[in-house]
């Protein structure tokens, strides 16, 4: 039944963690809980802050300013508004991490920026400009698509969407299940087994080995899917040949440290490491539903096959006259 409970879909998962004593890794290295990463911090260090951490003058200043911010400049391809920032959760707060706030999840670079080599950058504006493409949903962002949540929520290394960023862990003796609200993707970890899946299977957050360290479970990523390229508009590119490592320490009941450090030398210039913290919540993950109710990939291209139509008649009629 455990061998089931990491290898089935979230719902067993879900099911398995609440009615059976799970087997765990060494003492105090219980990750099981729901957990939320939900911040106004973000990745990269917006413009203006020189530091990794802000006082508490400046971050409460911040924290009233950036929702404002967040409405304000972000805008859609279609019709002028973005809409990612009409679910933007108001009233998010900065992460504290040893009760300062931190300007970003980036620790390395000192800069917090992310140091992309010229390939890298390359690649970042390729999936950029195909990413509000129309010629077919191939165009559009694996987010739109339903593939995987946007802004490189599901990971590695794991960030935040402005929404539904309920994250669920289950722990197992042999394996640990991270199940995420967004999107309902599942990330299986995999304990006790020391080689990654052969280089031609690449699922789409790659493929997860992992070992404990005392109480840190140590996870270590490789097996890119070359289609993550598509996480360019809002999340860090990783190539094919990246490798992510995160560590999951829970410092308390309520509290976890995440770690995280991406080695991808075709992308970057140098090693990049990173930090956050996730708090748990008593909230349950809510259905998703996001190919039920995704009307807007099909109508994004059916506007752009009316405009073409549009054009088309136009020149006709043009030649006409």
């Amino acid at each position: 039944m455990r061998r089931a409970c990491a290898a089935t879909a979230i719902a067993v998962a879900i099911a398995c963690i609440a009615s059976h004593a799970i087997a765990r890794g060494p003492a105090k290295s219980d990750l099981s809980a729901v957990w939320t990463n939900s911040s106004l911090t973000e990745l990269e260090r917006p413009i203006g802050f020189k530091n990794l951490t802000l006082s508490d003058t400046e971050a409460a200043a911040y924290e009233r300013r950036r929702p404002g911010e967040i409405f304000a400049t972000e805008v859609d391809d279609v019709g002028g508004r973005q809409s990612e920032s009409v679910g933007w959760d108001t009233e998010l707060k900065l992460t504290r991490i040893a009760g300062q706030a931190r300007t970003s999840w980036l620790i390395d670079p000192a800069d917090g920026q992310l140091p992309y080599s010229a390939a890298g950058r390359a690649a970042l504006a390729e999936g950029r400009a195909r990413a509000g493409g129309v010629a077919g949903p191939e165009d559009r962002s694996i987010a739109e698509r339903c593939l995987l949540p946007g802004r490189g929520a599901s990971g590695p290394p794991l960030l935040a969407n402005p929404y539904a960023n309920l994250t669920q862990i289950v722990q197992t003796r042999d394996a640990v299940v991270i199940a995420l609200e967004n999107n309902h993707d599942v990330r299986i970890i995999r304990l006790g087994v020391t080689t990654h899946l052969p280089p031609t299977v690449r699922p789409w957050m790659g493929d997860t080995i992992g070992h404990w360290e005392g109480r840190t479970l140590v996870a270590e990523t490789t097996n890119f899917n070359p289609g993550e390229f598509f996480r360019a508009p809002t999340a860090p590119l990783i190539s094919a040949q990246g490798k992510v490592t995160e560590r999951f320490t829970r410092l308390s009941p309520t509290a976890l440290h995440y770690e995280f450090e991406v080695d991808d030398p075709i992308t970057y210039t140098q090693v990049w490491r990173g930090e956050m913290m996730f708090l748990a919540t008593k909230g349950p993950l809510y259905e998703y539903a996001c190919h039920e109710g995704n009307y807007a990939l099909g109508n994004i291209l059916a506007g752009a096959r009316r405009q073409e139509a549009e054009t088309t008649a136009s020149a006709r009629l043009a030649k006409t006259h």
